[in-house]
């Protein structure tokens, strides 16, 4: 730590936890209490109930946690599919060429997601690329949205792996797909399962271009946690969101766990 004496240490951690308890910790403990209250009490919830996740547990929003997991699923695999691919060809290609391709994969990003909802909503509403009221199209979204992060991802680990790995493998006569599978990506397996969990995050907690998308059989849990608020049920909506969070957060722990044990192969 950049700072030495102990007072100043003492200093600095209390600065800390005064600006990341109230911005950070509070408000998610604040919606982990409603989502077991019956009712408030000032400005925070009180009683103790189960009655919101029994609702979760017999009602639609199973299904919901479904449709958000394969959805973030798919549009992971399919965004670090393509970001991995672009990344690797990017390498190959000159200065210009590169930072056009940066610009492509950034764009989404760049602009609201609101405006990529409707940029697919009207480039998939007519033969032959008819998308709008299926499934395919709010995957559609989701990767388009988060495959940027993949190949900036990717990119970063590039830029940071020794070319001498490649060479040596070369140098001894390994053909290029087979550096490819056996050098490089193994190097990579880190830095992709990083870009995974970071892609998954993203997608379970996307909502603005959903909404514009998603059908009635295909209703991710976000849209319902944002009708359910949006009623006044602020203790199910809460219940939903602890639900979401969770499910997250032990799909981020297992690609951590990955993550761990291929940095020491």
């Amino acid at each position: 730590m950049l700072v030495h004496s102990r007072p100043a240490r003492r200093a600095v951690h209390t600065l800390f936890f005064l600006l990341f308890v109230p911005v950070f910790a509070l408000p998610l403990l604040v919606i982990v209490a409603a989502s077991f209250a019956s009712s408030w009490s000032g400005a925070l919830p009180s009683g103790t109930t189960l009655a919101h996740y029994r609702d979760i547990a017999q009602g639609d929003a199973l299904n919901a946690l479904l449709t958000s997991v394969l959805t973030a699923l798919t549009a992971s695999v399919a965004a670090l599919t393509a970001g991995t691919w672009a990344a690797l060809a990017a390498e190959k290609l000159g200065r210009r060429t590169r930072r056009l391709l940066d610009a492509l994969f950034l764009l989404p990003v760049a602009v609201p997601s609101v405006v990529v909802g409707l940029s697919l909503l009207v480039a998939f509403s007519r033969p032959p690329f008819l998308l709008n009221g299926t499934p395919q199209i709010v995957i559609t979204a989701h990767t388009v949205l988060v495959t940027a992060f993949a190949y900036q991802s990717v990119t970063a680990a590039l830029a940071r792996l020794d070319p001498a790995y490649e060479q040596s493998a070369a140098g001894l006569g390994a053909r290029p797909a087979y550096v490819l599978w056996r050098v490089k990506l193994p190097l990579l397996l880190p830095s992709l399962t990083a870009a995974a969990g970071l892609c998954f995050a993203l997608s379970m907690g996307e909502l603005s271009a959903t909404m514009m998308l998603y059908p009635p059989d295909w209703t991710p849990l976000p849209v319902q946690i944002f009708a359910a608020t949006d009623r006044g049920s602020l203790f199910a909506g809460a219940a939903l969101a602890v639900a979401l969070m969770a499910t997250t957060l032990l799909v981020l722990l297992g690609v951590s766990r990955i993550r761990t044990k291929a940095s020491y192969r």
